[in-house]
């Protein structure tokens, strides 16, 4: 049998109860979602809902339940071969890291789209308790779920969890009466992008670091100020160092260094660790640091400072 070249996935993440089954029967039972292709179900978790596949509108299916102990790549494989599958949606277990699937994902199959569920009478709990599988769960979702949610809720709490682990999921929230409210609440930079010189406060450096890497062009030209430590290496031309600060997403395991390249003229023997107040133009352009076009900042001043007073930068 000759395999398709792409299996697109589409992923359901959450934990139990969060509504992931309800949301997948929906689908499959929406004329829309039935493209022709045989699908393939594939079952992660044993859940308190069982699917009625007598009301699918999707009519070539299959469904699979798997012990996530047996999710490998042969198995996948396997799996895909057996049921001729030329689509794969997936209910995956709300307690395994999302980086176990994607190792054991067969070449070809391709993630489509990831949805993230989450009950909203026990979210704010999971996450102080559980915090690195929200993380993970909410950083690859196109679109995060909040469901059985409530009029005294704060959409406003729920907002700030997703957006500092990413902006680009749409946020919904669905209250037991059927309303379904899309999530608009606007997120302003805390600096003006549009001053002369764009001041960054030292809380406000991961926000400044994570917008700029995902938006560079709107700061092609801009003029910027900001502390960071200084990293070097023998392998940069004179003149060339990298600021940035340590930068916290979520927990400790993930703590990063996000720098910046600088480009300057003066004769001070920076060191690594050494902190700065750096200021300069930011033009978006290749270097070799970065393999592809990125930021470099052409330093008008550097000069030493005092360390932040939290030196671990984060979102909160």
């Amino acid at each position: 049998m000759t395999m398709q070249t792409e299996i697109p996935v589409y992923l359901f993440l959450g934990f139990l109860e969060s509504g992931k089954t309800k949301f997948i029967q929906e689908t499959m039972a929406d004329p829309r979602f039935d493209s022709g292709e045989r699908t393939m179900l594939l079952v992660l978790e044993e859940g308190e809902e069982e699917y009625d596949s007598s009301h699918f509108a999707v009519k070539n299916f299959c469904v699979r339940t798997l012990d996530p102990a047996e999710m490998t790549n042969e198995r996948l494989t396997a799996l895909a071969r057996e049921y001729r599958a030329e689509r794969v949606v997936v209910e995956y277990n709300g307690m395994l890291e999302l980086g176990q699937f994607f190792d054991a994902m067969p070449d070809g199959w391709m993630i489509a789209q990831v949805m993230a569920f989450f009950d909203a009478t026990t979210f704010l709990s999971y996450n102080r308790n559980m915090r690195q599988l929200v993380f993970d769960k909410v950083q690859y979702a196109d679109m995060v779920v909040f469901n059985r949610f409530r009029d005294g809720d704060d959409q406003m709490e729920f907002h700030k969890i997703v957006r500092g682990i990413s902006r680009r999921p749409e946020i919904v929230y669905e209250y037991a009466d059927g309303r379904a409210v899309y999530d608009e609440i606007v997120d302003p930079l805390p600096y003006d992008l549009e001053a002369d010189v764009v001041s960054i406060k030292d809380r406000d450096y991961a926000i400044f670091y994570r917008d700029l890497m995902e938006d560079m062009q709107k700061y092609d030209g801009k003029v910027v100020s900001f502390k960071g430590m200084v990293a070097t290496d023998r392998k940069l031309k004179q003149g060339t160092i990298v600021v940035g600060r340590h930068i916290m997403t979520c927990c400790e395991a993930d703590i990063a260094y996000g720098g910046i390249v600088v480009l300057h003229q003066g004769s001070v023997p920076f060191k690594t660790r050494d902190w700065v107040q750096v200021t300069g133009r930011i033009d978006i352009e290749y270097h070799k640091l970065y393999g592809q076009n990125g930021p470099v900042l052409k330093a008008a001043a550097i000069v030493p400072a005092q360390p932040p007073e939290q030196e671990l930068a984060t979102f909160y």
